[in-house]
């Protein structure tokens, strides 16, 4: 029943935000004028239309995208910060802070400077996640001993993660010309100023069937979560659940990033406040995070956007002042538990 009500209150916060997010910029436009140019372009005709000069011109263009896609990468960063705590079963683990977005974000990048047009408007996302899944394979396999994946391993190997990534991008700044440095600079610092409904186009399809099938995968992280012995004793491919949720958190990230870039902590910190609420189900964890996800970076955009007049502050940047000191909380919270990092 909490768990019920809790996605209820998430989805209706995420439309308000939406409406909100829609409606203020340069050009004010009201809640109510935002819903009715949206169920007039459904066909239904109800509700007032923008009385603003050029109204419908900043919504269709300019807003609605920007809003779809700040809510569609959320979305993906919250699911796929769940499903990888999950899978690797640390608290500590999410796609900024052990370096998979930054791995994503070298193929998004590389893409961009080389010219890679192989798969058409998909290239972008195909190459990052390729290079997101590896840096996922690749933190799983080094962080795991003795059948559990370690704390400091985990955290160690995202630094060197993201250390190499760094390296790569800064190549790839000194190799591309002055567009394609102000992309993987928009990338390293991550915005949604360049948001178009053909980048909605790539990212939403993504991020709804991801977010679905991890979904399905709820009960077999539950049986997970009492440990690999007893997971596979009712019935559970340890495996092969690690390996396709590998892939499915690859699929998000890279869906994420792609035209994003990288946005930290939205995969750290929404899941476990989702957990304060309702516990470690992952039945309602997973698409309570997504939905917390979108609702948040929905929300984080908006004051990108509007706290400085005719200035854009960097997404990434904002919600790392506000997941930065939550990660040092949760760090400080783990280790009290353990009685050390062992």
């Amino acid at each position: 029943m909490r768990g019920a009500a809790l996605i209820a209150g998430l989805t209706g916060a995420l439309v308000l935000l939406c409406l909100l997010a829609a409606g203020s910029g340069q050009v004010d436009i009201p809640p109510s004028e935002v819903l009715g140019s949206l169920l007039h372009r459904l066909g239904i005709d109800a509700g007032p239309l923008p009385t603003a000069a050029q109204g419908e011109n900043a919504l269709w263009v300019v807003r609605f995208p920007r809003v779809v896609l700040a809510a569609a990468t959320g979305a993906a960063l919250g699911c796929a910060g769940a499903l990888m705590q999950g899978v690797f079963g640390n608290p500590l683990a999410e796609p900024g802070v052990i370096g998979v977005s930054s791995g994503a974000a070298v193929g998004a990048a590389a893409v961009i400077v080389l010219g890679l047009t192989g798969l058409g408007g998909w290239t972008v996302v195909g190459l990052a996640f390729v290079c997101g899944f590896a840096t996922t394979l690749l933190v799983y396999v080094v962080s795991r001993s003795n059948g559990r994946t370690e704390v400091v391993t985990l955290l160690l190997t995202g630094i060197a993660v993201n250390a190499v990534s760094t390296a790569l991008l800064g190549l790839l700044l000194f190799m591309s010309s002055n567009d394609a440095l102000r992309a993987i600079t928009s990338w390293q610092l991550g915005s949604l100023a360049g948001a178009t409904w053909d980048s909605v186009a790539v990212v939403a399809p993504l991020t709804v069937v991801g977010c679905v099938v991890a979904c399905g995968y709820a009960r077999k992280l539950d049986l997970l979560a009492l440990g690999e012995r007893s997971a596979r004793h009712l019935g559970v491919d340890v495996e092969r659940l690690r390996l396709s949720g590998i892939v499915l958190i690859a699929l998000l990230t890279s869906a994420a990033v792609a035209f994003s870039g990288i946005i930290s902590f939205v995969g750290l910190v929404v899941p476990h406040l989702i957990r304060m609420v309702t516990g470690p189900g992952h039945r309602v964890l997973l698409p309570a995070s997504a939905l917390g996800g979108a609702a948040l970076l929905v929300a984080a955009d908006l004051v990108a956007r509007t706290a400085l007049d005719y200035q854009e502050l960097p997404l990434g940047v904002l919600t790392s002042v506000v997941g930065g000191p939550f990660f040092f909380w949760l760090l400080r919270r783990t280790r009290a538990r353990s009685g050390g990092w062992g």
